[in-house]
């Protein structure tokens, strides 16, 4: 099992439309400063549930929406999907791809989706419980 791909549309300094296609191994994300490299590693955990701002390096959770700049306005949402390789079976379900995702509104309505099926965050905690994957249980080196 492993990470395949990453999208996020207006999730932080990710105005338009971004993905990023991981392989097997080490992935590695570089960049110089205000690059977002960061804004990579906060995509990964509030994907997968993170419900504190301060995890995702913001002071409410709003914040993760595009603020929008001189040149660009603000965007209404955020989404950030994020697709599992799951051909080795290790989660239950019954796709050898598994994409997860959440959309957060500036009205502060949230939505869940596992292969755009809406579901309760609860639902993707406990698909992911026993494969190493979720909220408490993985480990991103971020710097």
């Amino acid at each position: 099992m492993f990470l395949k791909s990453l999208s996020m549309k207006g999730f932080k300094s990710f105005a338009d439309a971004t993905r990023l296609d991981l392989e097997p191994g080490i992935t590695v994300v570089v960049g110089p400063n205000g690059s977002g490299k960061s804004n990579v590693v906060d995509a990964i955990g509030w994907v997968l549930g993170a419900q504190a701002p301060s995890i995702v390096r913001s002071k409410a959770m709003d914040d993760v929406i595009f603020a929008g700049t001189a040149q660009r306005p603000a965007l209404g949402r955020a989404e950030v999907a994020l697709t599992i390789d799951n051909s080795a079976g290790l989660l239950p379900i019954e796709f050898t791809e598994v994409t997860i995702s959440r959309t957060l509104f500036r009205s502060g309505d949230s939505e869940y989706a596992i292969n755009n099926v809406p579901c309760r965050l609860l639902d993707i905690q406990d698909m992911l419980s026993d494969s190493g994957v979720g909220r408490q249980q993985h480990v991103i080196v971020s710097q």
